[in-house]
């Protein structure tokens, strides 16, 4: 077949595939027919010295015209075309990374060089979403060894921008693994901390499995994405920042991952500790505290799996050069009243501005978290650094210097407000013996959170409250009826989330 004819025109079909760039021809084209090319093959496409690995769907004839091949639309923004462009068309590569991706689906242990080629090849796009799933899936629960995990976190930085603070001997960091509603402390601990004086370049994920992440919440009042000028420029001139760390290019390959673990509804441990270490490294820290929430319906369930994953997390740290410190906190109850992106904010700026109704569990988790880092920088003491973070708060500064941060990031918005708000009561009196954190999380995400920044809901009571039958047990929050309802029909299958007794 001549050259000429391996071309293709292009046409943009407009299809969101996420992030996995997809391709579409014919069922009678001539390509697919001579190359062998089925649904699912994975193929090189050229334009004028550029390539892009794609997946292909084959559609019917009346779907395209003859001698047409339609890209979606991230597809055609990676390779940057224009209708009537002329699309050469081959074989995808051949990736020697899948046997070793392969060699651990089977169990086995990989060396360096392995795990290297695998985070490069999902790095520049060459996998498909069905082998990211793969891998992570091959890696999920204890399948990674201590010195696999410090290969992947290496594998990860590497692939990306490193920040470095010329100037600063310590640089901070502080990171939850998660699974607790409501537990949005960092904001707090970030004005905390940096009014003291440390330097703390917050680059925060979005939500993985939870109903709202640190990038998520602060997305509702301010600018999170900013590239890394403007990273230096907003710590050179608050020490702080809080940002969402997947615009800046700081291991990249772990949004590409959080993508995928998303979907799957999946936080392996090496996984966990590979992604939150390797941003922690490639922001520039050298100090890292890590809050490890334990409870029957956190994420770590038991104190040994707490205990095992500290362990790891300052294992990995120390060997890739970076101070860890682990505290292994109460997981078994929600933080704060507000569960959602806009919700949770709320929740962190009554803390701030020192109001009645703060959530006094949020006020006082966050306290302890900024003692830790403060202590963990001057080493004078618990005690001492507890006092010190408690001014900063009451008084107010820490407040101020929250403003400061958000005034540097280039601007302030409302928090936005949800259209339907439903109440819901309880139907028995007594005490409220326990509330199932990880129902709770799931009924937030099915009202809408935190794709709906307004979604989530707001509790009225928590455990160890009395409660009379009637009385208001939480508001839900949605943007649209749909969500409303769906959140609701969940809720009634699942009452016993909150546990209620005599």
């Amino acid at each position: 077949m001549s050259k000429k004819h391996h071309h293709l025109i292009a046409m943009d079909m407009g299809i969101d595939t996420h992030q996995e760039p997809v391709v579409y021809m014919r069922n009678d084209c001539h390509i697919c027919r001579a190359e062998g090319f089925t649904a699912n093959s994975r193929v090189t496409i050229e334009l004028r010295g550029r390539q892009l690995i794609a997946t292909l769907n084959v559609v019917e004839q009346y779907v395209l015209p003859r001698n047409h091949i339609g890209f979606s639309k991230v597809a055609a923004e990676r390779l940057g075309i224009a209708y009537g462009d002329s699309i050469r068309v081959k074989h995808g590569p051949v990736l020697l990374s899948l046997s070793a991706l392969r060699k651990k689906i089977y169990g086995n242990e990989l060396n360096e060089a392995e795990i290297r080629s695998i985070i490069v090849d999902i790095s520049t796009h060459r996998y498909s979403d069905i082998e990211i799933a793969s891998f992570l899936s091959a890696c999920a629960g204890h399948r990674l060894s201590a010195e696999e995990i410090i290969f992947l976190t290496r594998a990860m930085v590497n692939c990306g921008e490193k920040l470095s603070w010329q100037g600063h001997e310590k640089v901070f960091d502080k990171h939850c693994i998660g699974g607790l509603p409501g537990n949005r402390t960092t904001p707090l601990v970030v004005a905390i901390v940096s009014a003291a004086g440390l330097i703390i370049p917050k680059t925060s994920s979005r939500s993985i499995t939870s109903p709202a992440g640190t990038a998520d919440a602060m997305e509702t009042l301010t600018r999170i994405e900013l590239g890394l000028d403007e990273i230096q420029k907003v710590i050179s001139h608050t020490g702080a920042c809080l940002v969402w760390g997947g615009a800046v290019n700081l291991s990249p390959v772990d949004e590409v991952l959080i993508r995928v673990e998303r979907a799957l509804d999946l936080d392996g441990e090496g996984q966990l500790i590979a992604s939150v270490l390797s941003k922690k490294i490639a922001a520039g820290s050298t100090h890292v505290l890590i809050d490890i929430p334990v409870g029957e319906t956190a994420k770590i369930r038991t104190q040994a799996d707490a205990e095992r994953l500290a362990a790891l997390f300052t294992e990995v740290g120390s060997a890739l050069g970076l101070a860890v410190r682990c505290v292994i906190s109460d997981g078994t109850k929600p933080v704060g009243s507000g569960i959602g992106p806009a919700e949770e904010m709320r929740d962190v700026l009554a803390v701030l501005q020192n109001k009645r109704s703060a959530p006094k569990d949020l006020r006082q988790r966050a306290l302890f978290l900024a003692a830790q880092l403060l202590d963990f920088a001057r080493g004078k003491g618990i005690d001492e650094a507890l006092s010190l973070a408690t001014s900063l708060l009451s008084s107010g500064r820490a407040w101020q210097q929250f403003q400061h941060i958000i005034d540097v990031q280039g601007e302030r918005k409302e928090l936005p407000m949800a259209k339907h708000q439903d109440i819901q009561y309880a139907l028995q009196s007594g005490i409220v013996y326990d509330i199932d954190n990880r129902r709770l999380s799931r009924l937030a995400k099915l009202a809408g959170a935190p794709g709906e920044a307004c979604a989530g809901l707001r509790l009225h009571v928590n455990v160890g409250n009395k409660v009379e039958q009637g009385q208001p047990l939480f508001t839900l929050f949605t943007a649209s009826l749909g969500e409303r309802d769906y959140a609701l029909s969940y809720y009634r299958d699942n009452f016993d989330m909150f546990e209620i007794g005599d």
